[in-house]
């Protein structure tokens, strides 16, 4: 999605003096073009650098044939280098990846590209939060006053906030096909499906084969067994972003990431909500430490009361008058609870992968729970154990971590397997966030979490801590409510885990969450420079707060100069 390019050699790369720029036994190495096709540029089209593309982009089918399966190489003619099916976020990524390594690739899509994240998820809803941020700062008259600000009573009209998002949408969705078509990848419209090994049916009765395919299908949202969706009182994640209606009081069944989000959009437009979640606590994915800080500052104060430990055996959509009806019962004995009458009901209990119909029957793949099998390297795992050669599944359908940025970074590890270099995703260094008002953010594992690890592998865990409050940005910004939290070893200054929870918190995770990918240690990073004032001085001090035993840099040269 670059509109300039650049190129790049290593110093061992520069042609000598007196030496051909293309020759049979030297082709440049370390050549980046920013994922534009070297056919954009212009090149002169002499016979010389005619044959350097040639010379450059055979090495690299070759060495795709070599690696994409499994080790064992092709002598087969394929329509394509690469074929994915999924135009979400996951396979855009691995699209422009490949086409950046020299693949020839096409996107199968059969619904609208974008996916759930640009049309039904992470995009629109951060435009209902947008408003919902700006909602809550002018309605909060203390906060106002305290920059010496008069506001008067601040209001909405909910079908321009509706039309914020949906326009949004449209405008990422059209991005994302342009930067692909831009790129060469071709898009193929119509339902895909595996027929066998190498080969892939889309539309009606189009096939094409691919020396190597991804599947990138996505997830839906899941309803449970006995709840009703009518998709105006009762209604998914899918329903609420288009905002038809703000009613006076909604039961949202889920206080995970999905749940959390619309309670705060909700509440900030008027409603009142109602959580019903099956655990005995709240934001139970959430660091423990973190949730009770989030739920005394993002529920306790709103319009909002909950209950847990429940199930919500049934749900009726309202109708000829009659409210939402919700069934209670305890999720431990089943006894009947409660009965709930609201005004709509949003099912946030998460999403179910979208693999029904992609013919994996054809390859004796069989899922899991709806699941695709995969090993570390996103390659699929058939019914026998068995890795099924040049097939790979990313993204929601594997269930690895159902986050849009997971399915990117597995799409981009395979194109890089495919095209010769091992690469393993670590998913411990993969950050999340929750776009509540203050943010949620982490990485890594939870407390709970280390101090098993510790206990299983016998080490030890320390816990590092600070806060917003003694943050000037944060002061500034009067949003003095936070606090970060770092799990690490204090024998080597590993960090396991990192938890932040205030202002710009999604932000502020991805120093950590590099940190971990990469290995340095907080004897290294604690070193490094942060502006002041900003935010960042809030990750600065949580590094520095951290006490190792070994002083000594234990983080590798190679990572070291990396950095």
């Amino acid at each position: 999605m670059q509109s300039a390019f650049s190129l790049s050699f290593s110093q061992s790369s520069l042609t000598p003096p007196n030496r051909p720029l293309c020759s049979s036994n030297a082709a440049p190495r370390n050549l980046r073009f920013c994922g534009l096709r070297r056919e954009a540029f212009g090149f002169s089209p002499s016979k010389q650098l005619t044959s350097c593309r040639f010379q450059i982009k055979s090495r690299r089918i070759e060495v795709s044939a070599a690696a994409s399966g499994n080790g064992a190489p092709s002598k087969k003619s394929f329509d394509y280098d690469l074929v994915i099916i999924g135009a979400g976020v996951g396979g855009h990524g691995a699209a422009l990846h490949a086409v950046e390594k020299g693949l020839k690739t096409a996107i199968i899509e059969g619904d609208v590209v974008g996916g759930t994240c640009v049309n039904r998820g992470c995009v629109p809803s951060k435009a209902l939060l947008a408003v919902s941020g700006r909602m809550r700062e002018l309605q909060n008259e203390h906060h106002m006053k305290s920059f010496g600000l008069q506001v008067s009573a601040a209001g909405y009209d909910r079908q321009g906030v509706a039309d914020h998002a949906s326009n949004l949408a449209t405008k990422i969705r059209n991005n994302l096909t342009n930067s692909m078509k831009a790129l060469g990848v071709d898009i193929l419209t119509g339902f895909g499906s595996v027929l066998g090994p190498q080969k892939v049916k889309y539309g009606k009765d189009n096939v094409i084969t691919a020396k190597d395919i991804i599947i990138a299908t996505g997830s839906v949202p899941f309803v449970p067994k006995g709840i009703e969706v009518d998709g105006k009182t009762v209604i998914t994640s899918d329903h609420a972003l288009k905002l038809e209606s703000v009613p006076d009081w909604i039961a949202i069944v889920g206080s995970g990431y999905i749940g959390l989000e619309f309670s705060d959009v909700y509440t900030a437009l008027g409603s009142e909500v109602t959580f019903i979640e099956a655990l005995d606590q709240l934001m139970p994915g959430f660091d423990p430490e973190i949730s009770k800080l989030a739920q005394r500052v993002l529920i306790n104060p709103r319009k909002i009361d909950y209950h847990t430990g429940v199930f919500a055996s049934k749900i009726t959509p309202a109708k000829d008058g009659r409210p939402v009806m919700i069934e209670l019962i305890d999720a431990k004995t089943k006894e009947h609870k409660d009965t709930l009458e609201v005004d709509a009901a949003l099912i946030a209990t998460g999403r179910a992968p979208f693999t029904n119909g992609l013919g994996l029957e054809n390859i004796n793949v069989a899922t899991q729970r709806g699941f695709i099998p995969v090993d570390e390297r996103m390659r699929v795992i058939d019914g026998n154990g068995k890795l099924v050669p040049n097939l790979y599944c990313i993204g929601d359908a594997n269930g690895k971590l159902m986050l849009a940025h997971a399915a990117s970074a597995q799409g981009i590890s395979v194109v890089e397997q495919v095209t010769g270099r091992d690469h393993v995703l670590n998913h411990l260094s993969i950050p999340a966030a929750c776009f509540t008002h203050p943010e949620i953010s982490m990485v890594g594992l939870t407390e709970p979490q280390a101090r098993e690890k510790a206990e299983k592998e016998g080490f030890k865990v320390s816990i590092a801590k600070t806060s917003f409050k003694a943050n000037t940005k944060a002061l500034a910004e009067n949003e003095g409510e936070g606090l970060a939290k770092m799990i690490y070893r204090p024998d080597n200054g590993e960090i396991l885990g990192v938890h932040i929870f205030g202002l710009h918190a999604a932000d502020l995770i991805h120093e950590a969450s590099n940190a971990i990918a990469l290995g340095t240690r907080i004897q290294d990073i604690k070193l490094a420079v942060h502006a002041h004032p900003t935010l960042s001085e809030v990750v600065d001090e949580l590094f520095k707060a951290a006490k190792v035993e070994s002083p000594a840099s234990t983080t590798p040269q190679s990572v070291k100069a990396a950095v």
